[in-house]
Order: structure tokens, then C-alpha cells, then sequence
């Protein structure tokens, strides 16, 4: 063996270990392989579907005025993953809202911060939230709560929910993610239900991302390398794009039904909508401050 051929293999050798080294101290970066799987979103309707309608983004489709959607929650909300902000689940939803609303003028906020859990999140609701004016709240948690092994607050929830409605926004929440680290901690399940009771007591609406993407394994046979960066946490770009056209396809046919169309019309509609002013009370944010104080 020449000189030459031994200097080839000894650099090529040391590429190897200083890729090897980096692609372990960056375990949580998305790569350019991950942006895209070859496996078909496929969406089902009985998963992706919410109990009850979106009266209030409804009746302002109905009356061609603009429509808002602040996405808030912490990073698969801000897209931790995505190859870029646009492969985000906010901007692929709103990319889906405007095909199936073409013409219409639609927007969807991404107010996603890394790492923050429920009480981070109230703590920015008035400038994040509550200043957009929005008719559709999407807000994101859970995640993070079950990483640090932490509780979810029921009455904060609550509070924060009645925050929006005070505004006259419709709420969905959404669960965590099925993913590796999230199986991993014994009580998933449980803030997966917890989650879910809360959104019934208050009487809004649940993306069930924890189901949706359980499917996806387990039902589609999809591999968790096909739609989860290799954290074993967040999605890529198929897993945003395909959580966005879920909630795309949950949100039309919500705002969809005919409640919400015969609503506009009927006296029930005032007798309903008058309770729902008194929530703009300052009690709900009192109910919250303590909490903030708190941070």
C-alpha cells in the first residue's frame, strides 16, 4: 500500500469519526433526510374530529370577514424539526385553510416557544393571544409536563380556556405527541386523559395527536423514523404536514355542521351568546394571575 492510498483511508477514516462525533452531539437536529417520508398522510375522520362545532369561526366565515388562528404552545408548536418555518404545523395549516376557504383571508399565527409549559404560556397570553383578536385558539401542552415529570394544572387550564372564550374565541386543544419519549414516562396516558376531560368539562374541542399519530404506527404500519426527528420526540416534515392536514380537515368540518349555520338565525343564539359576554370579566384574569406572580 502506497503512501498516498494510507493518507486516503487515515483522512477518510477521520471524516467518518468527526461525523460520527457530530451527529451525536446534535441527536436532536432535524436532517435533510428527515424533512419528507415516502408514506401517504392518510387521515381519519374519526380521529380527527372535534365534539363539538366552531360556531364562532362559523358565523365569521358566513359574514366573509378575515379570519385569524393563533397556534400556541411550545416546541412542536414553533416547529422544532421542521427543515424550515414554512414546513411548521401553523404554516401548513394554513396553507390547508386556504384551499379549503380559497379566497378567503386567513391567517394563522405561530406563537410556539421551546420548552414552555402551561404556566409560561399564560403568562404571555395577553400579548401573544389575546391581542390577536383571534376566532380560533389552538393551544399545545403536555409534552413538557410528562419530560419534566411534572402535573398539569387543571385550574390553570381552565382559566386560560375561559380566557379565550372571554374574547369570543372557539378553543381546541391538543394532546401530546406518540413518540418514543413520550411512551417512555409511565403516566402518558394519564395527561392524555387528563386532557381530555378538561376540553369536555369546558366544552371545547381536542385534536387527539396522541391517538392520531398512534395510528399512524400502529394501525398504518408507518415507522416512527417516517414522521419523528431522531430525538424520538418532535416531527419532521411529514409528521407537521400531516398533524396540519388532520386539524385542517377537523376545523372545516367543525365549522362545517349545520348547528353552526342555523345558530345565526335562531333566538337560542342570543340566549346562548349572552353568558358567554359576562365572561369577559376580569374574574377569569384574576383566576390566572396568581400563577404569573408565581413565575
Amino acid at each position: 500500500m502506497t503512501f498516498d492510498t494510507l493518507f486516503r483511508c487515515a483522512a477518510w477514516s477521520s471524516f467518518l469519526a468527526v461525523a460520527v462525533a457530530c451527529g451525536v452531539a446534535r441527536a436532536e437536529d432535524p436532517a435533510p433526510s428527515e424533512a419528507a417520508a415516502p408514506v401517504p398522510c392518510n387521515v381519519d375522520a374519526d380521529i380527527a374530529r372535534f365534539d363539538l362545532p366552531l360556531t364562532h369561526l362559523a358565523h365569521r366565515l358566513a359574514a366573509g370577514l378575515p379570519v385569524k388562528v393563533v397556534a400556541i404552545g411550545s416546541s412542536s408548536t414553533g416547529g422544532f424539526g421542521a427543515s424550515s418555518p414554512a414546513a411548521t404545523y401553523p404554516s401548513r395549516l394554513e396553507a390547508e385553510l386556504r384551499q379549503h376557504f380559497p379566497g378567503h383571508a386567513l391567517t394563522v399565527v405561530n406563537r410556539g416557544v421551546n420548552n414552555e409549559e402551561v404556566p409560561n404560556m399564560l403568562a404571555r397570553f395577553e400579548t401573544a393571544v389575546v391581542a390577536e383578536r383571534p376566532q380560533l385558539v389552538i393551544w399545545q401542552f403536555g409534552s413538557n409536563a410528562l419530560m419534566h415529570d411534572k402535573a398539569l394544572d387543571v385550574g390553570l387550564i381552565s382559566a386560560g380556556i375561559a380566557r379565550l372564550k372571554a374574547i369570543g374565541a372557539n378553543v381546541v386543544l391538543m394532546d401530546p405527541q406518540y413518540a418514543p419519549r413520550v411512551l417512555a414516562k409511565p403516566s402518558h396516558d394519564a395527561v392524555v386523559a387528563l386532557i381530555g376531560r378538561v376540553a369536555k368539562e369546558n366544552k371545547v374541542g381536542v385534536l387527539h395527536r396522541f391517538e392520531m399519530m398512534r395510528h399512524w404506527h400502529e394501525i398504518e404500519g408507518v415507522p416512527f423514523e417516517s414522521f419523528l426527528i431522531r430525538d424520538g420526540l418532535h416531527l419532521n416534515d411529514w409528521g407537521y404536514a400531516c398533524v396540519a392536514k388532520s386539524l385542517g380537515m377537523a376545523i372545516v368540518e367543525a365549522a362545517s355542521r349545520p348547528i353552526a349555520k342555523v345558530a345565526v338565525t335562531t333566538g337560542a343564539t342570543i340566549k346562548v351568546a349572552g353568558p358567554s359576554r359576562r365572561h369577559s370579566s376580569p374574574a377569569h384574569v384574576r383566576a390566572i394571575r396568581p400563577a404569573l406572580r408565581a413565575l
